[in-house]
């Protein structure tokens, strides 16, 4: 069963009915032993990044996805969750994020267009992810004005380039983010989800 968190600010069902078309269980969830006892966790988020982590820390849903991911099983970030793994962000003031992953997520500064929205190709940098196994570098759909700085260049498992290199996919032990949509991202965007479900497979749940 894979346990889609819900604190209010996601797009919860497009996600749910996108594990279920790839052929997994999924639970739409805010209820902490439900969420521990998943084979796999997804955070999702469309919004704020301040309201998201004043929503988490009002339900204690922030110590639960910290403890998900110090559980080792296997955890996903969605656009804005994939933000909120990070340490910080400069978004309507600087706000404190999860700290699973060093780094800061900061706004797109330039001049052009803002947000960042359309069609992308993927780099992938780690080929050995198992999030890669079997796949091509292709498109996938972004949608975001704020975008990741890793402090780490192991954690940064591909990019895009939106005048300049833009973080899309994160990784570390058994945490991952993906800064776009893959529900709405085509073929590419199911397969790489559909990756980070496989690896759920050898977890008890």
């Amino acid at each position: 069963m894979i346990a889609i968190i819900d604190y209010g600010m996601g797009n919860l069902h497009s996600v749910s009915k996108a594990v279920e078309r790839l052929g997994y269980e999924a639970v739409i969830t805010d209820d902490p032993q439900t969420i521990a006892a998943a084979a796999g966790a997804i955070l999702p988020g469309v919004g704020a990044f301040g309201d998201a982590m004043q929503n988490l820390r009002e339900t204690k849903l922030d110590e639960v996805a910290k403890a998900y991911a110090a559980s080792g099983k296997p955890m996903l970030g969605i656009c804005l969750g994939m933000q909120l793994l990070f340490t910080a962000s400069e978004e309507y003031g600087m706000h404190e994020g999860l700290n699973l992953l060093p780094g800061k997520v900061v706004r797109f500064a330039g001049d052009y267009k803002i947000p960042h929205m359309g069609w992308n190709k993927l780099s992938f940098l780690q080929e050995q992810s198992p999030l890669f196994n079997g796949l091509t570098e292709g498109h996938v759909y972004f949608v975001h004005s704020f975008h990741a700085k890793v402090e780490q260049a192991s954690d940064l498992l591909a990019t895009t380039d939106y005048y300049q290199q833009v973080t899309a996919i994160v990784g570390r032990g058994n945490v991952f983010g993906m800064q776009f949509h893959p529900e709405k991202s085509g073929d590419l965007g199911m397969q790489l989800l559909g990756s980070f479900l496989a690896l759920t497979e050898s977890v008890q749940s």
